[in-house]
C-alpha cells in the first residue's frame, strides 16, 4: 500500500501537467484574451491602404487587397477588395469607431485593431472570432513591421504561421 500512494501522487501530479488542447475558432485561440489599441487614432487612417499578408488556410487563392479610407459622416467610409481566408472580398461600408482600437464595419462583425506603428504606415487588424485577420500598409512593408505584426497577432491568440505574406 506504502508503494501505491507515491506512484498515485506521481501520476496526478503529471496529470496537472498536462495542457488540454486549446480550442481554434476561425485562426485564433478562443481561451486566449485579445487586446485592442487602446491609443489608437482613427482620425490617422485616412488615405489608401495595401493589404499585404492575411491569415489563410492555404497560401494563393486570392491576391493583396487595396483599401480606401474617407472621412465621412458618423465615421469612414471603407472602399475596395480584402482577401481574407483565400478569397477575395469586396468591401464597401461605413467603418464606425465605437471603441477604443475598435471599428464596427457594416455588414462585418466589428475589426479589432491590434496594433498600429506609430507613424500609421502599418495596421494589424483582426476580430475576437478570429474569423479573419489582415496587415495593411501604406505602401511596401518593412520585414521588421511585417514581424511585429506576425507577433502581435501570435500574442492575440492567433495561430503561429497562418499569416501569409502576399
Amino acid at each position: 500500500m506504502h508503494r501505491v500512494i507515491p506512484a498515485l501522487l506521481a501520476a496526478l501530479m503529471l496529470a496537472a501537467c498536462v495542457t488540454s488542447p486549446q480550442r481554434v475558432a476561425g485562426f485564433r485561440q478562443a481561451d486566449v484574451p485579445i487586446w485592442s489599441a487602446a491609443a489608437f487614432a482613427p482620425d490617422r487612417i485616412a488615405g489608401r491602404w495595401q493589404q499585404v499578408a492575411g491569415y489563410a488556410v492555404r497560401p494563393g487563392g486570392c491576391a493583396s487587397g487595396e483599401l480606401e479610407v474617407i472621412p465621412a459622416a458618423g465615421g469612414y467610409a471603407l472602399r475596395g477588395t480584402l482577401c481574407l481566408d483565400g478569397k477575395t472580398q469586396p468591401v464597401a461600408a461605413l467603418a464606425r469607431p465605437v471603441g477604443p482600437g475598435r471599428l464596427a464595419v457594416e455588414g462585418q462583425e466589428v475589426w479589432w485593431v491590434l496594433w498600429v506603428d506609430s507613424g500609421y504606415r502599418t495596421l494589424a487588424i483582426g476580430t475576437p472570432s478570429g474569423r479573419f485577420g489582415f496587415v495593411l500598409d501604406r505602401g511596401t512593408i518593412s520585414p521588421d513591421r511585417l514581424s511585429a505584426a506576425r507577433e502581435i497577432f501570435e500574442f492575440n491568440g492567433y495561430v503561429p504561421g497562418g499569416l501569409r505574406p502576399f
